[in-house]
């Protein structure tokens, strides 16, 4: 698992406060498993809940949204799920069969899970199915359009001083 833990490029939490968003910076070792990364996140406070963003390996990612008891989540490759302790967590959590074809990289999750703060279903499937661009990249426009692009564009390294 250690190498799973290096292989993690970021791992933010952000939450909208009276209508400011924070962005939070979650520690390595709350990223074994969907339960544990939801239970995280429900530290933090937050009008809507907390939203985890998990980029992996310059790969895929993973969304985790908590609100109240109820979590949603996110993987941007099924097939992560066969060599990503997460991915495959993620798989679980949904009651997902683990994928078969290799070939087959499709999102599995919510789509939805950001509807009510203004990333609707339809938009993250386009942005999915652009394979041009890395997951740090997707999860940008996804915090821009959330209104915390400044921030998280910060946090990950994509801003210069």
């Amino acid at each position: 698992m250690v190498d799973q833990i290096d292989a993690i490029d970021f791992a933010l939490a952000a939450y909208r406060e009276e209508g400011s968003w924070t962005v939070a910076e979650l520690a390595h070792d709350v990223l074994g498993d969907i339960d544990t990364v939801a239970h995280a996140l429900r530290r933090f406070p937050g009008d809507g809940g907390a939203v985890g963003m998990i980029g992996i390996d310059e790969d895929f990612f993973v969304i985790v949204r908590v609100t109240g008891p109820t979590t949603r989540v996110l993987l941007s490759d099924i097939t992560a799920a066969d060599e990503w302790e997460l991915a495959s967590s993620v798989v679980d959590f949904l009651g997902l069969p683990q994928p078969e074809d290799e070939d087959d990289q499709l999102p599995a999750g919510d789509l939805d899970l950001l509807g009510d703060l203004g990333m609707h279903a339809m938009d993250m499937g386009v942005l999915l199915d652009d394979v041009d661009l890395y997951p740090d990249e997707m999860l940008s426009d996804v915090a821009r359009r959330l209104g915390f692009g400044e921030l998280f564009d910060d946090a990950v390294g994509f801003t210069s001083a």
